[in-house]
């Protein structure tokens, strides 16, 4: 079972660089307007799916492991919101609508949010 969950560990890790990749590559293009990139939102959809996985194993399948409830909840509440923000910027871009740049900018701000409460939350 820990290679499973190490497996999901590194599928987490690449969805976050996916997304703060993504991100990164649409804040340099910004003159073209800001729109998020389909790798920003496939790893902010692969953050949020592998994020629930990760915690499902966690607290149900690995004896060894004890999980803070409080962070989790917070790590999921950021993740939902990066997630809402890149699929409706994407949304609105594929439409031809005009996309907020705030909204491109705050998915990237709350992931790197989320990668700060991952690592220094104790």
């Amino acid at each position: 079972m820990d290679f499973i969950y190490n497996l999901f560990v590194v599928t987490h890790m690449l969805g976050l660089a996916a997304l703060v990749g993504g991100y990164l590559v649409a804040a340099t293009r910004s003159a073209e307007g800001l729109v998020p990139n389909t790798v920003m939102v496939w790893g902010a959809r692969l953050q949020l799916l592998t994020g629930l996985i990760l915690t499902g194993l966690a607290s149900g399948a690995l004896d060894d492991m004890d999980v803070n409830n409080t962070k989790i909840a917070v790590k999921l509440v950021v993740a939902l919101a990066v997630t809402a923000l890149t699929e409706i910027a994407a949304a609105r871009a594929r439409k031809g609508k005009p996309v907020a740049a705030g909204m491109v900018h705050g998915a990237g701000a709350l992931a790197i949010v989320n990668v700060l409460v991952a690592s220094l939350w104790k």
